[in-house]
């Protein structure tokens, strides 16, 4: 008997169906460690509960320069020193842990490839700028400076004034593009001092980023600030580069704040007291991590977890933005081996936040203002030094050095530009040259200092509202949903 072909087709669906059920039911998944870690992670997601409750508080962590493949490296350099061994790749830092993550477009009003003054503006105003420009609008310049223009208000100013209390931290220069986009407003970023003013900016009335601090007049002023740059904030007589001989520090503590300048000093602050701090530790950037004194400069986690104490004894809550500064000064130098130190020193000062806080009223995102041009190229083998020479993998186990076309052999760190050019008749690098704290990686382009690139940078989020951060979004919308978050409704009409 012949079954229609209508009848032949549902007979084939079903058979089809069962075999396809009874494939998927007997599957029995081999027994491998990269499976089950993947199921677990996969698991964690698909259970996850987010927290859609409205954030109390927030806290912006930037690292200057933290390009994608600086977390790569980072966190394979920091298994490494934590004798991770071949287990180095499956490392992963503190923020990693997070369960939200986007991608964010950092390109200016006027550039492919941005700096960290515009970046910064972006993510603590909502609106992009031009290169170089801080916290002003794109088509912002001297009418700033004179009254006949209005900037616009930054993260900080509006938490103050709706109450909060506030703090920056930065392991640069406190006036420096990324601390300084948070209370200053300026046509140029190098106008960090009075002395650096040109004469139109004097003639225009406009203010140098230190005094801007002083002059910083939302809420109650802010609570807490910890840095490097001492210099700008003295005049030329006690060691400083200010030449109208104003002392900022001691106008600070005239006004009834803390102004203090030695670890020392820092670490005997009390936390209960509601006086504002002003800690500059340096004349200048605060040491790279590596070459850091504890004896005269607080960790960057040592700073992080006393802001926090103290903000958040303020029941209004708190918005507090934390840099590290100096990720960015070791890859123009194409010194990875101080990037990736003071990228541990990040997340370790992103691992005591998260010990302090409590995450379903507190909001943490962690960002890059830009990247840089550092790959990690060749094919290493598992447990290979990460700033050491390339060695492949053979299949018996061993590795063996990998060459170059020209027969020498190379690193797995390198720049595309920076000063550091390889030199094909100079001696063959050693594993001990490349290993060196000092050690400059090579370059393909020959620069003066290595430059930033163009490339999206990555975004992690924890805490109250933090699946808002996800796929592809402009750097400026991070201001957008951190606001969103904390409950505030801010228009292009009412940006105050």
């Amino acid at each position: 008997m012949r079954l229609s072909l209508h009848a032949a087709s549902v007979a084939l669906a079903v058979l089809s169906s069962a075999c396809s059920a009874q494939s998927v039911d007997t599957h029995q998944p081999i027994d491998d460690e990269t499976w089950a870690r993947a199921q677990g992670e996969a698991r964690a997601r698909i259970e996850r509960q987010i927290r859609p409750q409205q954030a109390r508080n927030v806290i912006l962590f930037v690292a200057d320069g933290m390009s994608v493949p600086t977390i790569t490296a980072a966190r394979i350099f920091d298994g490494q020193q934590n004798g991770a061994g071949t287990d180095d790749v499956e490392n992963l830092l503190s923020f990693e842990h997070f369960p939200d993550a986007a991608l964010v477009r950092t390109y200016s009003t006027d550039a492919q490839v941005p700096d960290s003054a515009n970046t910064a503006s972006a993510m603590v105003t909502g609106y992009k700028t031009r290169n170089g420009a801080i916290s002003v609008l794109a088509d912002q310049h001297l009418d700033v400076c004179d009254g006949t223009a209005t900037p616009p208000a930054t993260l900080i100013e509006l938490a103050e004034n709706r109450g909060l209390a506030t703090g920056i931290i930065s392991s640069a220069r406190i006036t420096h593009a990324t601390p300084a986009s948070t209370y200053a407003h300026s046509v140029s970023r190098s106008w960090e001092v009075d002395a650096a003013l040109p004469p139109e900016a004097v003639e225009a009335g406009c203010e140098d980023i230190a005094a801007q601090l002083l002059s910083f007049d939302h809420g109650d002023g802010i609570e807490v600030v910890l840095g490097g740059g001492r210099q700008a904030f003295l005049p030329d007589s006690d060691g400083g580069r200010r030449g109208d001989g104003r002392n900022l520090m001691q106008e600070w503590s005239d006004r009834g704040g803390v102004s203090l300048t030695t670890a020392d000093e820092f670490h005997a602050l009390d936390v209960a007291s509601d006086a504002p701090v002003l800690g500059l530790f340096t004349g200048s950037h605060l040491s790279f991590e590596a070459d850091r004194d504890a004896a005269d400069e607080p960790s960057l986690a040592e700073l992080t977890s006393f802001a926090l104490r103290r903000l958040a004894q303020d029941e209004g809550g708190y918005v507090l933005v934390v840099e590290a500064g100096r990720v960015d000064h070791a890859h123009h130098g194409t010194n990875a081996y101080r990037a990736f130190t003071d990228m541990q020193a990040f997340a370790d000062a992103i691992a005591a936040a998260v010990d302090i806080v409590d995450l379903d009223d507190t909001l943490i995102v962690v960002t890059a203002d830009h990247g840089h041009t550092m790959t990690i190229s060749g094919y290493p083998a598992r447990g290979n030094p990460i700033l050491g020479l390339v060695r492949e993998a053979n299949e018996d186990g061993s590795t063996s050095l990998s060459f170059d076309a020209g027969g020498r052999p190379y690193t797995t760190i390198g720049y595309a530009n920076g000063p550091n050019t390889r030199d094909q008749d100079g001696d063959a690098l050693t594993e001990e040259e490349v290993t060196d704290t000092n050690y400059r990686q090579e370059a393909a382009v020959r620069m003066p200092s290595e430059t930033h690139s163009g490339a999206d940078v990555a975004l992690y989020a924890t805490g109250a509202r933090s699946h808002y951060f996800s796929g592809s979004m402009e750097q400026n919308t991070i201001f957008h949903l951190m606001t969103a978050a904390l409950g505030w409704e801010i228009d292009e009409e009412s940006r105050d």
